[in-house]
């Protein structure tokens, strides 16, 4: 395919959401996880985040068809102490389970102070900032962790042993968006490399290796994640891996990524079992409110105005992703040939209105 970058066509977020939301109604899924569903994928979109917003839906459409998530779960909430909390998600989606997680978190570090989530039994859930993000947005400082399937090769490791393993960390601002802080464990994300492969564009040197373990910059080659940190200093990455592998995987009674099963597999009928960790923390009850605006807005700003290297820019976390989503409100959301060519197929599967006419 082409090499080039442009999009092949731009739309408003509104109505990506609504092509998303009439796909999965389609595939009998309810209303409450075709709406988070929707919303986590758009909401990463809007950001810049393709890999983990409008990318995923055919994939999404694949394994609800397929039997591997249940489109209408019976999610059960259990809290065990009074900050903490474990949520069954009954192999649903993800982004229900991590939109139910957060609000039952938030509740708790309402009343408390802190509200730990931890989730069992379900499933991929798009962009670990999501669930951050929303904390945020209502005042509390959150954090959202995944484990995910072996993609990754350890530090002077042969093969893939842990998952991309995001952690996503967000904190509010008065006046401002939040600050945001969304990474993969890895040297980048997967499904950047399965975006990539499909556009024809090269992955920047040194973040995958091929499959007899040597660098390459070709996606369609790739078959292993480096961790953060690459070939000298990976060991950092594979620690925060296991970080995320332990609260996802070991506090939620999940098995660790090692032993899951592909996201990408041809078994589209078993349930995966992914685990889920959410903190949510209440600014007031470790410090003054005033002090902690304070404390962010004084921190941003000396960050911000500090010397950059010629013709580069100093940013905070979350900058990058407020300025794409300005644009992307006011250009539309941009889709490449590939997806455009996806989403035609989707909508012609299912019978549906298409997102955008293609020949």
């Amino acid at each position: 395919m082409s090499g080039s970058h442009e999009p092949a066509f731009r739309v408003a977020s509104t109505e990506l959401q609504a092509f998303m939301q009439r796909a999965l109604a389609r595939c009998d899924v309810d209303e409450a996880s075709r709406n988070a569903v929707a919303r986590a994928l758009v909401t990463a979109s809007r950001m810049g985040t393709d890999s983990h917003g409008l990318r995923l839906l055919p994939h999404y459409v694949e394994a609800v068809q397929g039997g591997r998530i249940n489109p209408r779960p019976a999610m059960r909430f259990t809290r065990r102490l009074p900050g903490t909390g474990y949520l069954d998600a009954d192999d649903g989606f993800g982004h229900l389970a991590g939109y139910t997680a957060i609000e039952h978190a938030i509740a708790m570090a309402d009343e408390i102070g802190t509200g730990a989530v931890a989730v069992g039994g379900s499933s991929h859930f798009g962009a670990a900032g999501c669930y951050a993000l929303e904390a945020a947005r209502r005042g509390y400082v959150g954090l959202s962790f995944s484990n995910a399937d072996a993609l990754v090769s350890l530090h002077h490791g042969q093969g893939p042993f842990h998952g991309t393993n995001p952690i996503a960390f967000a904190a509010p601002v008065p006046g401002q968006s939040p600050y945001l802080l969304d990474m993969a464990t890895s040297s980048i994300p997967w499904n950047r490399v399965k975006q990539y492969a499909a556009i024809g564009r090269e992955l920047p040197p040194g973040v995958v290796v091929d499959a007899q373990g040597e660098l390459t910059v070709d996606a369609a080659q790739a078959t292993s994640l480096l961790p953060l940190g690459g070939a000298d200093f990976g060991f950092k990455g594979a620690g925060l891996a296991g970080v995320a592998e332990v609260l996802s995987a070991t506090l939620t009674g999940m098995v660790h990524g090692f032993r899951m099963i592909p996201m990408s597999g041809e078994d589209m009928s078993t349930p995966r079992g992914v685990g889920h960790f959410f903190l949510v923390m209440r600014p007031d009850a470790f410090v003054e409110r005033d002090a902690f605006d304070r404390g962010m807005l004084d921190y941003l700003a000396d960050l911000r105005a500090q010397p950059a290297l010629e013709g580069r820019e100093v940013l905070a976390p979350g900058d990058r992703e407020w300025r794409c989503q300005a644009h992307r409100d006011a250009e539309g959301i941009p889709l490449d040939t590939a997806n455009v060519v996806a989403y035609a197929e989707l909508a012609k599967a299912l019978s549906i209105a298409a997102l955008i006419e293609w020949p």
